[in-house]
């Protein structure tokens, strides 16, 4: 039999997917079913300072677990996961082998103390205790060696290889391999904890299992359906397979599909994780995974861009997220600063007397269209389009704040001007580029709505009014968009709407906008 166990992570790092709220039915079914399949460890949440919900993998006790265990366990051992700075562990009850067996305790490479200290703890109430280092990538050797030294004196049940930020490949695997194979105390188990930002979790694990010492204990985590915060985990139903074929396991494999067929796929449509090209470039620079999630939650970059923005990084501020670090580089990222007085003069000259209209790609320029053309032919105007080139209606002027909007503008008329602000000169070469810190950042911060920066423009261009259609909002049902492909490129929704309606009232202040067509933003 094979000295290389599993351990199942679904419900505690699966939870990051619905906020742990399982459902206590649900929860009970995974785990009764995992159990079923004889995976050796079930993970079934956090041990967390939290408000109690029996619909949650999140507990600040033992006791508050039974709920959801089995009265049968066969030789399945349960255990959760505690962060130390997140759980007072004198809420632990003394281990009396009713609930889990196990606890897996995290920490950062600048609070190791305070974590080998919890372990030491938890191990004194009676409990297995596994170390699992956040992030041993960002370790030197040195700092790989240092831990070691500190865990052989505290002597957990098992030490932990996390790959935290899904950073690791074979190379690195192996290097670290070999220094806590030949380092740790030889009774203390190996685990191993792998995501798929470089989708090589199930590679990684299987060379793991080839390079691993024979007489040296293994622990391999991994989540029903890779379940996990996106980009996922190794998946549980494939690591049992390998193993039933190549180490003489006996793992049944069915409970797991049952499980995934009847929970974790309608999970999947919450936030479908899997690999991603922005994870896999926060991996390629081993960063903390929120600072990919905040640049793709701006709706408005190039995977080429959110690389050159990671890129710029300093090493010190790689494993920590910083919010406001991150969004610092965003911005000088997105200004470029220009000179467009020349431009701005001559936009003033030709708009001069002109009516201009907005043409913004909302669908109501398809529900509304007969409004819209009795307008056009009426008034005659000067037609402006936001980000899009529209198939419906001709165009004077194609404004662009967008990258990811840019490509499309090849379908456009070739008479029409395209207008770029200059966040977006290192993808294009057109001539006419406007300051794009001048019609994104205000006293009030930043917005860098396309429309709300055309309307921006023509405040600056000395008009007085000035029309739009197309300019709906945003609304959860969908729907948003004239053409498909712009709803998938655009991240945000009520928040936005928010904002866009507080600029939209103080612009009007200074500038008479008329909408043409339905819009959240006409109060």
């Amino acid at each position: 039999m094979t000295n290389i166990k599993l351990l199942d992570c679904t419900l505690r790092d699966g939870g990051y997917i619905n906020d742990w709220n399982f459902g206590c039915h649900t929860m009970r079914s995974i785990i009764k079913l995992l159990v079923d399949s004889q995976v050796d460890y079930v993970e079934i949440g956090f041990l967390r300072d939290c408000v109690y919900d029996q619909d949650k993998a999140l507990y600040n006790n033992c006791s508050e677990m039974l709920s959801v265990l089995p009265a049968k366990k066969g030789n399945t051992m349960f255990t959760a996961m505690a962060l130390h700075n997140k759980y007072d562990i004198r809420k632990l009850e003394d281990y009396d082998g009713k609930t889990i067996d196990a606890i897996r305790v995290t920490f950062h490479d600048y609070d190791i103390d305070e974590g080998l200290d919890f372990i030491r703890k938890a191990k004194e109430k009676g409990y297995r205790v596994f170390c699992n280092p956040i992030n041993i990538m960002g370790y030197s050797d040195e700092m790989i060696l240092s831990l070691l030294k500190k865990v052989n004196q505290i002597q957990p049940y098992a030490f932990s290889i996390v790959d935290t930020f899904g950073s690791m490949m074979k190379s690195d695997l192996l290097r670290i391999y070999s220094l806590i194979e030949h380092n740790l105390d030889k009774s203390i188990v190996i685990g191993l904890h792998l995501h798929e930002n470089l989708a090589l979790s199930y590679s990684l694990a299987q060379e793991f299992i080839t390079m691993k010492a024979s007489e040296r204990k293994s622990v391999i985590d991994a989540s029903m359906l890779g379940m996990g915060r996106t980009p996922g985990n190794l998946c549980m139903e494939l690591i049992m397979d390998y193993m039933n074929k190549t180490q003489g396991a006996v793992y049944d494999v069915n409970p797991v599909l049952d499980g995934i067929d009847d929970h974790i796929i309608q999970l999947k449509q919450i936030e479908p994780w899997g690999y991603s090209t922005a994870y896999a470039l926060s991996a390629k620079f081993n960063l903390h995974r929120n600072y990919a999630e905040f640049l793709l939650g701006k709706g408005r970059l190039r995977a080429k861009q959110i690389n050159q923005i990671l890129a710029s990084i300093e090493e010190h501020k790689k494993t920590a997220y910083d919010e406001a670090y991150i969004e610092g580089l965003y911005q000088k990222f997105q200004n470029h600063e220009v000179d467009d007085s020349k431009l701005i003069a001559k936009l003033a000259d030709d708009l001069k007397g002109q009516k201009v209209l907005i043409l913004a790609p909302g669908s109501s320029l398809l529900k509304q269209r007969e409004q819209i053309e009795h307008f056009l032919e009426r008034e005659k105007p000067i037609i402006v389009s936001a980000n899009f080139v529209s198939r419906d209606y001709r165009q004077d002027y194609i404004f662009c704040s967008n990258a990811m909007r840019y490509g499309a503008l090849e379908e456009r008329d070739p008479e029409s001007v395209i207008l770029i602000t200059s966040n977006l000169m290192d993808v294009c070469e057109e001539q006419n580029v406007l300051n794009y810190a001048e019609l994104c950042f205000d006293e009030k911060g930043n917005c860098d709505n396309c429309v709300i920066m055309l309307l921006k423009l023509f405040m600056k261009l000395g008009m007085e009014t000035v029309y739009v259609a197309g300019f709906d909002g945003y609304q959860e049902e969908g729907g948003n968009y004239v053409t498909s492909y712009m709803a998938s490129q655009h991240t945000k929704g009520m928040e936005e709407n928010i904002r866009n309606r507080r600029y939209i009232e103080d612009i009007r202040k200074q500038l008479e906008v008329v909408f043409l067509t339905d819009s959240l933003y006409n109060l």
